[in-house]
């Protein structure tokens, strides 16, 4: 080797040197960025140059950086359903479910007992008519409160779906300056950082599912294979219901013209908060507001009056009634029955009624009186309505609670159901929560910044760069030797 390719080397070797520190700096400053993937130098060797540095590469792991992206979606959808059955849990009141149909029944019951035992006591009766109003008011807010939170959840879903193509366009900025830049031999790492980063928040939202093609380019599926992102952003569209009553079906989420589904289960199987949301607004507050309209009809047909004269007439409406005025068939739901629940003005003394009709029947006319001496003492009628709210009675059986039990089981039942529920998404939540957390920090050892590998890094640069200072000063000494001698 002569001298010429020595201080070449040494140049080359300088010049490596600096480039490896300005990378190994800018790893140090981003240690902290979870965002960030560790960059590296590649080196080549060439014969007459020496090595050199050939690419700034930045650190990979396909199948890590999919499964956090599961994760996350997966974090991101039980979180949500979490919230929103929270938010339904709200509406029966704190943790003892004070505001619920299953409490005030029960008071209603005792009430009833009450007024058995002491069927001359006009106060009790008040009492009594008092809690079936209580009853029907919890029947009917509750409805509206669910009816609430499903156009909340459009409110929310509208909103996310905004964000979400938000997200796409600038998904699509960044995609066509990675691809430009990678045929232009530019560096892009920074580029690449910010569009992964991008695709997470988009998962938290509906999980994708990336490909990455040549040029850098990327695509995004979503899990049932429809196409998100591909060169350009797919439509996303969805028309919001502006009111909900237990009749109403919600607009689904178009995804390239392809419906999104929603989640399903406890655990559930939404990926994103948009199949969450879903899940609610379509699954379980239905289902809660069937169980509420079960109550409500249960509730109707228990205080029924029947035909006393032997006259064959039809069971009608007597303490509570609705909308139809007439006695739904039994064992089968009827949707939007407990919007309309209300106490019979027939017994309201604030309306001009008599509340001991309670007591004697009658409410319905003549036919329909059961104290047909007008004793003080009539209690048959009282002790009858009591037992009957523990008796088992047909209910629909795609409540799920059932398709035969008391009224006053069945409503209980019915928070057990939605607190079990609960209970189990909570339980979920924590373990995928503890999943992606775990995911994440996998991840981020195996392409973030360790400080400790930087440092040592550094040490080693500069044994690189005192080498190469010391070629070029032995050179130095031995040209100027050389130039010594000619002289």
């Amino acid at each position: 080797m002569n001298l010429g390719s020595a201080l070449n080397i040494a140049q080359r070797s300088l010049s490596n040197t600096s480039t490896q520190t300005t990378v190994v700096s800018q790893n140090v400053a981003n240690a902290e960025n979870p965002n960030y993937a560790r960059r590296s130098t590649h080196l080549e060797y060439d014969s007459l140059a020496g090595s050199q540095i050939a690419s700034i590469q930045r650190t990979t792991d396909s199948v890590l950086y999919r499964q956090s992206i599961a994760s996350i979606a997966s974090a991101d959808a039980q979180s949500t359903l979490v919230a929103g059955l929270d938010q339904l849990k709200t509406i029966f009141g704190t943790n003892d479910y004070e505001l619920s149909p299953a409490v005030i029944a029960g008071q209603l019951r005792d009430n009833l007992s009450a007024y058995a035992a002491k069927p001359n006591e006009p106060t009790l009766a008040e009492t009594a008519v008092a809690s079936a109003q209580d009853l029907a008011l919890s029947l009917r807010s509750s409805t509206e409160s669910v009816q609430q939170v499903r156009a909340e959840m459009d409110v929310d879903i509208e909103a996310q779906i905004a964000q979400l193509n938000d997200m796409l366009a600038r998904f699509k900025t960044i995609n066509d300056e990675i691809v430009q830049d990678s045929y232009g031999n530019t560096d892009v790492n920074n580029y690449l950082d910010e569009r992964d980063t991008l695709v997470k928040e988009i998962s938290s939202i509906i999980e994708v599912r990336p490909v990455t093609r040549s040029g850098n380019d990327m695509v995004l599926y979503t899990m049932d294979g429809t196409t998100l992102f591909e060169k350009t952003p797919r439509s996303v569209t969805f028309t919001k219901t502006p009111a909900y009553d237990a009749n109403t079906t919600g607009n689904p989420i178009y995804v390239d013209g392809v419906p999104l589904e929603a989640g399903s289960g406890s655990n559930s199987s939404a990926g994103g908060s948009l199949q969450a949301m879903l899940q609610i607004r379509d699954d379980i507050a239905p289902m809660l507001q069937g169980q509420l309209d079960e109550i409500a009809r249960g509730v109707i047909t228990l205080f029924a009056e029947q035909d006393q004269s032997g006259g064959g007439g039809a069971d009608l409406p007597g303490l509570f009634t609705w909308t139809s005025g007439t006695i739904p068939a039994a064992g089968t739901r009827v949707d939007g029955i407990a919007s309309s629940i209300v106490v019979n003005p027939a017994v309201l003394s604030s309306q001009g009624g008599d509340p001991t009709m309670l007591r004697d029947g009658g409410i319905n006319g003549a036919a329909y009186v059961y104290n047909t001496t007008s004793a003080a003492s009539y209690s048959e009628r009282l002790d009858g309505l009591v037992t009957s709210m523990d008796e088992p009675i047909a209910f629909d059986a795609t409540s799920l609670l059932g398709a035969s039990k008391g009224l006053i089981n069945f409503a209980a039942d019915s928070l057990g159901w939605l607190e079990l529920t609960r209970s189990d998404a909570t339980s979920s939540l924590e373990t995928k929560e503890a999943y992606a957390a775990e995911i994440e920090r996998t991840f981020s050892n195996a392409t973030g910044v360790s400080i400790d590998e930087e440092m040592s890094l550094l040490l080693t640069l500069e044994q690189s760069y005192k080498a190469a200072t010391r070629i070029i000063s032995v050179v130095d000494e031995l040209l100027q030797t050389l130039l010594s001698a000619v002289r």
